[in-house]
């Protein structure tokens, strides 16, 4: 029995056919495909119990769905995200203004792009 899985043309399942064999097989490919199709799992049979199919997975127990209650009322919702931002400013401008002689060379090239000329530009501007 083959049970759709989707709309559209290709919706038939594919993983409850018979094993196959290659028809125009090299020495050792067989053995190798066959070795490949016994290790791929098979769709489990829907008259089997969830039990006996052995389908692991996370626990998902523990999930809070959307519409749910919070879990954690007086917490702010921003806790955890991260540290607040520092201000780099002046070191990167130092660090900007020690590869600006470099950077002027290659903006200066003949195949510099215009943006990198524009960005060099206002490096040097301030």
């Amino acid at each position: 029995m083959t049970t759709p899985s989707g709309p559209g043309p290709y919706s038939q399942r594919t993983d409850r056919q018979p094993r196959a064999d290659l028809p125009n097989a090299d020495y050792g490919e067989q053995q190798s495909f066959q070795d490949l199709q016994a290790g791929a799992p098979m769709a489990a049979d829907p008259g089997m119990p969830a039990a006996a199919q052995g389908g692991g997975g996370p626990d998902l127990s523990g999930l809070v769905g959307l519409g749910e209650p919070s879990q954690r009322p007086g917490e702010d919702v921003m806790t955890g995200v991260g540290a607040p931002a520092v201000n780099y400013a002046q070191e990167d401008i130092a660090n900007r203004q020690a590869w600006l002689p470099a950077l002027t060379f290659m903006a200066n090239q003949q195949g510099a792009s215009w943006a990198f000329r524009n960005a060099v530009r206002k490096l040097q501007a301030g």
